[in-house]
């Protein structure tokens, strides 16, 4: 969803989805099998980088939201499916505590994976994600405003380091700044915020309400922004647009069946061979080219960013 805030990066989410919605770990209850769900984890990675192929394919020719409202209506159906199954079913799930900020994060999820969307059109995918891995040092920045966490100077050392990786793959000032790059960053912050409400929720709320939750708001929000976007696709694109939600549905199944064999802070670290996947799809399939610096920066963001969960981990432990 990156990705522990109980979520991966997607994206998430469309992330997002890349950024694809994160998924509690909270909805299985078998025992722990680290091998079996890191092998998961890096499939479900696999899948999320072509989810992110097949949507900057169909971004640059449609509207965002369009495609966005279109996933997040199999996605609801997939959140119906799945918390129907659960101890409770529907009614548990519906039933939150904090209303108000369920809703914000399925609606903040919905944008932030729209934003993607035209990042990787603008941008393209290597240097998108490249940028969109710093939320994890988002999240430990962003952690002590929002949920009054104390943040180390080891981790704030860290946060300095992976934003001067950041630059890097900016370099600002020898070149224009691609607004897609600002859009990357934009994305990264907002699925940084949705993984601290989502903690937030947390405290009053089990995995199923949240999980719930998040597929319906976004369902809802992105079809009150979509739909004046509305289009018939070609019939091409439908078939592109059935693979891309097909691949949604099991990245979500993978990533739930990962969460139930093993705990999420082990998992956190392999969600980055996304950015390894997005690279070789964005290399040979889009012809992009992984430039030096892009590659030095996203190893700093990425080498913080894995040190800020183990620093949480060691924290939490």
């Amino acid at each position: 969803m990156p990705h522990q805030k109980t979520s991966l990066p997607c994206a998430v989410s469309a992330a997002a989805a890349s950024a694809a919605p994160p998924i509690p770990s909270a909805l299985g209850g078998s025992p722990d099998r680290t091998g079996l769900a890191i092998l998961l984890m890096c499939a479900t990675s696999l899948i999320f980088a072509g989810q992110d192929a097949f949507s900057r394919i169909l971004g640059s020719e449609y509207p965002p939201l369009l495609i966005v409202m279109i996933r997040y209506w199999v996605f609801g159906v997939f959140v119906i499916a799945m918390v129907s199954r659960q101890p409770g079913g529907l009614r548990r799930a519906i039933r939150t505590r904090r209303p108000k900020t369920q809703i914000l994060r399925g609606a903040l999820l919905v944008i932030e994976t729209t934003i993607m969307i035209e990042a990787f059109v603008r941008l393209g995918l290597v240097g998108t994600h490249a940028i969109f891995t710093a939320y994890p040092l988002l999240v430990a920045a962003l952690s002590g405003p929002i949920l009054g966490e104390r943040v180390g100077w080891r981790r704030w050392t860290a946060i300095g380091v992976g934003f001067a990786g950041i630059l890097i793959i900016l370099q600002p000032g020898s070149t224009a700044l691609n607004p897609g790059a600002l859009l990357a960053f934009a994305a990264a912050l907002m699925f940084a915020v949705y993984g601290l409400l989502t903690r937030h929720v947390a405290r009053d709320d089990p995995a199923q309400v949240s999980f719930f939750w998040t597929g319906i708001a976004g369902a809802v929000t992105g079809t009150i922004l979509g739909i004046w976007h509305w289009e018939w696709l070609a019939p091409t694109d439908w078939i592109w647009l059935g693979i891309l939600c097909a691949l949604g549905t099991l990245s979500h199944y993978l990533l739930i069946r990962a969460y139930e064999l093993a705990e999420a802070s082990a998992l956190q670290p392999f969600a980055y061979t996304q950015l390894v996947w997005v690279s070789v799809i964005g290399v040979l399939v889009f012809g992009e080219v992984l430039h030096m610096n892009v590659v030095i920066g996203a190893v700093i963001v990425v080498g913080a960013g894995l040190f800020t969960l183990w620093r949480a981990r060691v924290k939490a432990a």
